[in-house]
């Protein structure tokens, strides 16, 4: 099913090579398309590698591989499957990924283990070994292509290509950070988004590469929602192919450590914010934010409760300004809240005060801005000093029509 760009969507931004990847894509057919649906990164020797993945318990052979991977840190090769996730699908599942690590492996000349595999789409067709086999050797050959190609072959119910790019100052040494990402429904991880990969020059050692990709996670990709459903095959992985010839960093007390995990957290929010932007059928981009909560994990699951009510959701899509449904969606968080002190505003407006109605309560300036495509819900509780930040979309009859459809 062809889909028009996402109303949210921004363009791809100009995005500088990475010393040491080398992006190909190819025509595997995993679904009836005409497009790239294989993309291929090969990596310099000693790239390090970091991840983070799913927690669902049914997660992909992809994804169980990839865990146990990142430990030993090094990689040379990624590739990313478009259109069948593999997921569900047992020892079939497994052996075609094996088959794809073994055909990168041998002709790169480096172990398995630093072959890393991705699938997104279809959950419970395992992935034709047939396709799997003739799509890698045509990408092993392909002629070098441009982090769009990359970013667009990688994409499922996807309406526009997500990157983003960043550059920090490692002392003298200037360090890029590039990443691309696939995402659209089923995003409401514990983790990551759906397929997230992301590229430096930086010298950094792979322990302390996961240290930083941890923390940043938990600030963004873990930050988003669409429908509140998990993936199997959710996984984001950083790349750093030590080009740029800094000193590595290995810890905090590195000059310019500070510097590049700002970056890289930059970097993550950006392209988990694109993801929401592209969320099935969305017509708002919603910033929910929570402060006064108990503590910053209290804030946390009281914004994703708001993120992922149906009401709420459906409510700003009509661009109405029903802060009932926001009080419902605290409530039912589970988490601490008092009634007689719950504040909310819509795009800065207090249209809630203390427990009550804010007394002469235009409508007008709240009913504009939801008017709008970028929405801002905040919800001050007044009992601690813990916030956090959730970004959402709205919920509109595009998401069921996209998601009836999507095997067909």
């Amino acid at each position: 099913m062809e889909l028009d760009a996402s109303p949210l969507a921004l363009p791809f931004p100009d995005m500088p090579p990475i010393s040491g990847v080398t992006l190909r894509v190819a025509l595997a057919r995993y679904k009836n398309w005409d497009r790239a649906d294989l993309t291929y990164a090969e990596l310099a020797e000693c790239t390090a590698v970091a991840g983070v993945f799913t927690q669902s318990a049914c997660a992909s052979s992809e994804v169980e591989l990839g865990r146990e991977q990142v430990k030993q840190g090094r990689a040379r090769a990624l590739i990313v499957n478009a259109g069948n996730s593999n997921a569900f699908t047992g020892y079939r599942g497994r052996e075609a990924v094996d088959q794809i690590r073994a055909q990168v492996a041998e002709h790169l000349g480096c172990g398995t283990d630093q072959v890393f595999v991705s699938s997104t789409g279809v959950i419970g067709v395992s992935l034709p070994k047939d396709k799997a086999r003739a799509g890698v050797a045509a990408a092993l050959i392909a002629e070098p292509c441009n982090w769009e190609d990359a970013a667009r072959a990688i994409g499922t119910t996807d309406t526009f290509a997500k990157g983003a790019h960043t550059s920090a100052m490692l002392g003298g040494t200037r360090v890029e950070l590039v990443g691309f990402i696939k995402g659209s429904g089923m995003i409401a991880p514990d983790m990551a988004t759906m397929l997230g990969y992301i590229f430096t020059d930086a010298a950094i050692e792979p322990g302390f590469l996961q240290e930083l990709l941890t923390q940043a996670n938990r600030q963004t990709f873990s930050c988003i929602t669409v429908d509140g459903d998990t993936s199997t095959s959710d996984t984001v992985l950083a790349f750093a192919t030590g080009a740029a010839g800094n000193a590595p960093l290995a810890s905090f007390d590195d000059p310019g450590a500070d510097a590049f995990a700002a970056a890289l957290t930059d970097l993550c929010r950006q392209l988990a914010q694109l993801v929401v932007r592209d969320g099935e059928g969305a017509s708002k981009f919603i910033a929910i934010r929570v402060s006064g909560a108990v503590s910053d994990d209290s804030a946390h699951r009281i914004a994703l409760s708001v993120a992922n009510s149906p009401l709420v959701k459906t409510a700003i899509a009509g661009e109405d300004a029903n802060w009932g449904r926001v009080v419902m969606a605290v409530g039912k968080a589970g988490e601490p809240a008092d009634r007689d002190k719950l504040s909310i505003a819509f795009g800065g407006i207090w249209t809630a005060k203390n427990g009550l109605p804010v007394e002469g309560y235009d409508e007008a300036p709240v009913a504009a801005h939801l008017k709008g495509k970028e929405i801002d819900i905040s919800i001050e509780l007044g009992l601690g000093e813990g916030h956090a930040t959730v970004w959402t979309c709205d919920l509109t009859h595009g998401y069921i029509s996209i998601n009836a459809d999507y095997r067909s």
